[in-house]
């Protein structure tokens, strides 16, 4: 019962956290009149102190000396950090700016990318399905690109950066709220002063736009940090399998905001590409699903003789190789890794 019961709060904090990263396009424009690199300022320094307080509620504060003395680390997180302001920026620009269906299609090939980055540079084997769906992918970014008249550069940019901050979050191994403290540690010096900056030219909008308005740019603290944490109480709760399906909800919003709400075009070469796209994630999920059916029916054929030979049986779940079919999002709640390959659930990227 305590495990239903687990696993119930485990899928409710699950659509908690892809739901509201699905359904943040609906908070970028509130900060107008400030521009996306305003915008990205205040939520690099107020993710530090939403995050801060968490971690002295919680009393964490070990693993600050420990990554002290860890300079490749220390590297690895720099980049992070860069790679993921990139991420956030474009993003927070491509909503304010009309292009929250573009953006949408850069979280939903993200798991292509990564995939495509495995092989590339950590030389992993892919099966004739993931093959396939990397093939139907890089179709689809064809198709787009010839209805563009180029390259859908916004969609591949934060495909890109995503899983390039993925890639390193992997080797980092941090916590989710650790790695989130780090990285927007390094990012808040640059951040405070571009704010600092801006206040002395006249040209901040944190005062000038009013109380309610500073209130808001405030707020991007909070919206960066909660969907974070029920992601990461989603994590420890459900199957690995569940969580890889429960990420496409985020791009499933953004998408039907960018069309219902936002009122963007539609036209039929890109609901070609879009097709395409979205048979490609498929392709994965069924792979992954069967996968590690054949894993769980292979370690109990294992097991049965084991058991009647009297040896001691692991009883450990099989690894869940569904975690490929994941996107986003995460810091140790979250990194991305590539389909086929076996991680955790708390090694997931969290989505903007």
């Amino acid at each position: 019962m305590k495990q239903e019961n687990d696993q119930r709060a485990g899928l409710l904090y699950g659509v908690g956290a892809y739901g509201m990263w699905g359904l943040v396009p609906l908070f970028w424009p509130l900060l107008e009149p400030s521009g996306a690199v305003e915008i990205l300022a205040h939520r690099m320094v107020w993710s530090l102190a939403v995050v801060g307080v968490a971690l002295l509620f919680l009393r964490r504060w070990a693993w600050i000396r420990e990554l002290v003395g860890q300079p490749r680390k220390l590297g690895l997180i720099a980049i992070a950090s860069a790679v993921i302001s990139v991420n956030w920026g474009l993003y927070i620009w491509s909503v304010n700016n009309g292009h929250v269906v573009e953006a949408s299609l850069g979280y939903f090939i993200n798991p292509l990318v990564t995939i495509a980055m495995g092989v590339l540079l950590l030389g992993e084997r892919l099966r004739p399905a993931q093959w396939t769906a990397v093939a139907t992918g890089f179709a689809a970014v064809l198709v787009l690109a010839i209805g563009y008249g180029q390259p859908p550069w916004i969609s591949l940019v934060l495909a890109f950066s995503f899983a390039t901050y993925g890639l390193v979050k992997k080797k980092v191994g941090m916590g989710g709220l650790e790695s989130l403290a780090a990285e927007t540690a390094v990012l808040f010096p640059p951040a405070l002063g571009f704010l600092l900056w801006l206040g002395a030219r006249g040209d901040s909008t944190f005062l000038s736009g009013g109380a309610g308005h500073g209130l808001l740019l405030a707020a991007t603290g909070l919206v960066t940090a909660i969907p974070l944490v029920c992601f990461g109480a989603a994590a420890i709760r459900v199957p690995l399998s569940l969580l890889g399906l429960l990420q496409y909800l985020a791009p499933v919003f953004q998408f039907g905001l960018g069309i219902l709400y936002f009122d963007e075009a539609m036209p039929p070469e890109r609901w070609a590409g879009f097709a395409l796209v979205w048979a490609a994630l498929m392709m994965l999920t069924w792979d992954a699903l069967r996968t590690a059916r054949r894993t769980r029916a292979r370690a109990l054929r294992l097991a049965v003789p084991a058991a009647e030979a009297g040896a001691p049986v692991d009883t450990a779940p099989a690894p869940d190789t569904t975690a490929g079919t994941g996107a986003a999002p995460s810091t140790r709640t979250g990194t991305e890794a590539s389909p086929g390959t076996s991680t955790t659930a708390t090694e997931r990227t969290p989505a903007p």
